[in-house]
């Protein structure tokens, strides 16, 4: 679940590999940019998909709620004379930087950048010792808060809806029996733990670490919550026939953003056990014929690409609804205020 718009590098099979933007062709050509048009770049990271948008003609106004990428993007800033805006924010806020005409697109590349992973002291990854922090922001909730405070139960969820690890309760007691002891304070900590509860088989094409780490930055970051504000925020900000493109990296995301999609296409909805919702007017309309991946060929040069998927859809006339979350049945976690207590 590692996504980014700009440089770097990140983990795959093997060992570190460059960053290349993932679908890249397939996401301008959903946006189609060009001079006049105002895009939003909800995840800035290293300026990757804001570059070839502005490249194209148009302008671009971006967001991260990560100091460091916003930092590393001033220079990009200066060079392209005011047709760049960086703001440091989460994406979930977009609609607060949309001009009062409305955007004519948004993309969001959903997960964490290649520069994050990168970097040990962010404690992101396993396969570099740090920290064990994994804040996108620098602010608020550790993963390390989380590992050494958080009840038994609520880690156990945490790990099994979030990192679907089928080990979550054997992990979460071992967890908890190690703390009473001594604190986890980095990521070696935490998964050479993992690595004891649950060793790796030889036929595992993944480290038994993957699926906690991937769980806790998602719940830390809250993830899943700001996908589904930035949706909706997005259907405020854009106006009659502006795009949004969303490139995700892992089922949970996409099935937010399927919905969304599905939710807002006008269609009338029911079945056998429940009555038919009469339809209402389209807010999105599809670009396309629904879901895109990656080809063979850029999966081939880039392993990041093989689990992306690309969806996207155009803004209607119909005015905006207020959202509604219960529709992305997101699971009920324990509070991250309650945990940093």
């Amino acid at each position: 679940m590692v996504a980014n718009s700009g440089g770097g590098s990140t983990e795959a099979e093997g060992g570190p590999v460059r960053h290349i933007p993932v679908l890249l062709s397939e996401v301008l050509d959903a946006l189609e940019p060009r001079s006049g048009k105002v895009i939003l770049d909800g995840t800035f990271g290293a300026g990757g998909y804001t570059s070839a948008i502005l490249d194209a003609g148009a302008d671009v106004i971006a967001l991260d709620r990560d100091p460091t990428a916003i930092a590393a993007g001033q220079a990009l800033v200066d060079a392209r004379g005011g047709h760049l805006v960086l703001h440091h924010t989460p994406f979930s806020r977009l609609a607060d930087f949309a001009p009062a005409a409305g955007l004519d697109g948004v993309v969001l590349d959903i997960g964490v950048s290649s520069m994050q992973i990168d970097e040990a002291e962010r404690g992101f990854s396993f396969q570099k010792n740090g920290p064990l922090d994994m804040r996108m922001s620098g602010a608020g909730v550790s993963a390390a808060d989380v590992v050494n405070r958080a009840k038994v139960g609520d880690l156990i969820r945490i790990f099994g809806f979030l990192g679907e690890e089928k080990q979550a309760g054997r992990i979460a007691r071992a967890i908890e029996k190690r703390r009473t002891n001594e604190p986890f304070r980095t990521t070696r900590d935490l998964a050479g733990l993992i690595e004891i509860v649950t060793p790796r088989k030889a036929k595992d094409k993944i480290h038994p670490a993957t699926r906690v780490f991937q769980a806790l930055r998602v719940f830390v970051n809250d993830e899943l919550g700001e996908l589904a504000q930035a949706l909706f925020a997005a259907e405020r900000a854009l106006k009659p026939g502006g795009r949004l493109v969303v490139v995700t990296f892992h089922s949970l995301e996409d099935r937010i953003v399927k919905k969304f999609f599905s939710e807002r296409s006008g269609k009338a909805s029911g079945s056998r056990h429940m009555p038919m919702v009469t339809a209402k007017a389209a807010i999105f309309e599809p670009v396309g014929k629904g879901m895109v991946s990656a080809s063979e060929a850029e999966a081939e040069i880039n392993p990041r690409a093989r689990s992306a998927k690309l969806r996207a859809g155009i803004r209607t006339t119909a005015p905006a609804e207020k959202p509604d979350f219960s529709i992305f049945d997101l699971p009920d976690l324990a509070s991250l205020d309650r945990i940093g207590g």
